[in-house]
């Protein structure tokens, strides 16, 4: 009887290793990528291309196109919205700074940056992979469904835009902020005197 659970585990114990290591491995060069934003868009623009090209090749698979459009259009809003969202602390009492001397809190997103670019990738690496097995092709009038994620993405959007002006928050920081110091503080002074 243990001769039997010995062999089981002595075949499982190089699987598990070798997951391991590979686990490893993909975390190491997942957290060297981090700081290179652009070729890592890049790169998910390339497996997105590659993609549209296979779709585009087997004329089929609209369906997961069309899922692979909404769960990007769900990324898209967890990227662009507040990680605490200023409509559910105006209820609570608290609220976002509007005079300067209020304090500064900077945007913080609910899904950031890099888990974005991840699940975007992932996402596209999937909906790929899908489109090897005949059993995702589900025939369907594509043209409805663009039309209809057309109208979905414009609904959506449009109400985040006006989310985000009535709680004048900017999700897209370009480059970092810096700060002008005495300088900028001491012409201010000097045009105010004038």
């Amino acid at each position: 009887m243990e001769g039997a659970s010995g062999e089981g585990s002595a075949s499982v114990a190089p699987l598990a290793k070798w997951r391991n290591d590979f686990s490893r491995a993909f975390q190491y060069y997942l957290d060297r990528s981090t700081p290179h934003h652009v070729q890592r868009w890049l790169g998910t623009l390339a497996a997105g291309a590659i993609y549209v090209l296979r779709v585009y090749y087997v004329q089929g698979f609209y369906i997961v196109s069309y899922g692979l459009g909404i769960y990007i259009l769900n990324l898209l809003i967890g990227f662009l919205s507040p990680k605490v969202d200023p409509e559910l602390e105006a209820l609570d009492g608290a609220s976002l700074p509007t005079k300067e001397s209020d304090e500064f809190r900077p945007f913080i997103r609910r899904l950031p940056e890099f888990k974005f670019w991840y699940a975007i990738t992932k996402a596209f690496c999937v909906a790929f992979a899908m489109t090897f097995f005949s059993l995702f092709d589900v025939p369907v009038f594509w043209p409805i469904l663009l039309i209809y994620w057309i109208v979905l993405f414009v609904l959506t959007m449009k109400r985040q835009i006006m989310h985000m002006i009535k709680y004048k928050y900017v999700p897209l920081n370009i480059g970092k902020q810096k700060y002008a110091g005495k300088k900028s503080e001491a012409s201010s002074s000097h045009a105010s005197r004038d």
